[in-house]
């Protein structure tokens, strides 16, 4: 028998036990037990908003609750990035980025508002993809070599407009390798770059597959070659920028899922398990395909993994594109 004073104590433990908040398992056993929040940093109608909603509408099939997404724009995802940073660990505020954010900002700018790595917990890659270089129908380059040439007549007055990291290191690399100079134009998000590309306030983009190719199938705009190693079965016609005048280019993007740092190792399952199951569904496979994106999951360690490696893969593009942080 414990003396008087130990058994107490042992009790007061017990009952202060009862008033924790309940543990990682238990919570992944209610999860989610209310609405969740997709937080892309991205304005409506990007790549990254539509694969989003497609995600959603997969998680609240297989949970009966509302999946709200919540666009935060601006300052290349930092805005977004740093709401789910700051945001309660309990696996209901998730992050829906792209390399952006997670992989290419540290790199770009010389101070963050957020960690990539300490700030979050991975939980799964949703796709990968490439771009597409599009003009206005009324410029005079129908092909890439035209307008490197027109760049070349004209150095520093023809602009290139972005809406992400991907984007505009896109851009960057392609002045770069092909000896020209452009005038950079940031957005705060691709779909605002295209807008201004329609009204030609602006003279080219790369834009990702799901913003640009609607806009060159409705011949609103050109394309002049996708970033890609191979031409993209959805657009076969237009060349890759390697085979149409700048050998050797290539460039792509991820999607993935994060929570803030500390959320329970269970939550995390729980959660992975949703969106993993969720790319598997009618409307993010739709969203694939219109797009092509490939559908590419992971476990959280991998994609803890392929953050790092592609960390170190955009600061090598970065720096011999020339890029100083700003």
């Amino acid at each position: 028998m414990f003396p008087r004073s130990i058994r107490t104590t042992l009790l007061a433990g017990a009952i202060g036990l009862l008033c924790l908040p309940l543990s990682g398992h238990a919570q992944a056993r209610n999860y989610p037990d209310k609405p969740l929040t997709f937080v892309v940093p991205f304005g409506p109608g990007s790549a990254t908003d539509q694969l989003a909603r497609a995600i959603g509408q997969g998680v609240t099939e297989q949970t009966g609750q509302a999946v709200v997404i919540e666009n935060k724009p601006g300052a290349s995802a930092m805005i977004g990035a740093s709401d789910v940073a700051r945001a309660a660990p309990d696996g209901y505020r998730v992050l829906i980025t792209t390399n952006t954010s997670q992989s290419a900002n540290p790199h770009l700018y010389k101070k963050l508002s957020y960690d990539p790595v300490k700030d979050f917990e991975p939980v799964t890659l949703l796709g990968t993809g490439g771009q597409i270089m599009v003009v206005n129908p009324a410029s005079p380059a129908k092909t890439v070599e035209d307008f490197i040439k027109l760049a070349k007549e004209n150095p520093g007055k023809l602009s290139f407009g972005s809406g992400s990291s991907s984007s505009r290191v896109a851009g960057e690399l392609f002045q770069q390798m092909a000896g020209i100079q452009l005038l950079h134009v940031p957005y705060k998000s691709n779909p605002l770059v295209i807008t201004d590309l329609l009204g030609e306030q602006i003279d080219m983009m790369m834009a990702d597959m799901a913003t640009g190719l609607p806009q060159v199938k409705a011949d609103k705009l050109r394309a002049l070659g996708v970033t890609t190693v191979e031409p993209s079965p959805l657009a076969p016609e237009v060349p890759t920028i390697a085979a149409a005048g700048v050998p050797g280019y290539q460039m792509g993007y991820w999607f993935g899922a994060y929570v803030p740092a500390n959320t329970p190792e269970a939550v995390v399952s729980a959660l992975h398990d949703l969106l993993v199951n969720a790319t598997t569904r009618t409307a993010a496979q739709q969203f694939y395909t219109q797009t092509g994106t490939q559908p590419v999951t992971s476990t959280p360690a991998e994609l803890a993994d392929f953050q790092k490696q592609e960390t170190e893969k955009w600061g090598g593009i970065i720096k011999n594109a020339g890029i100083q942080p700003s």
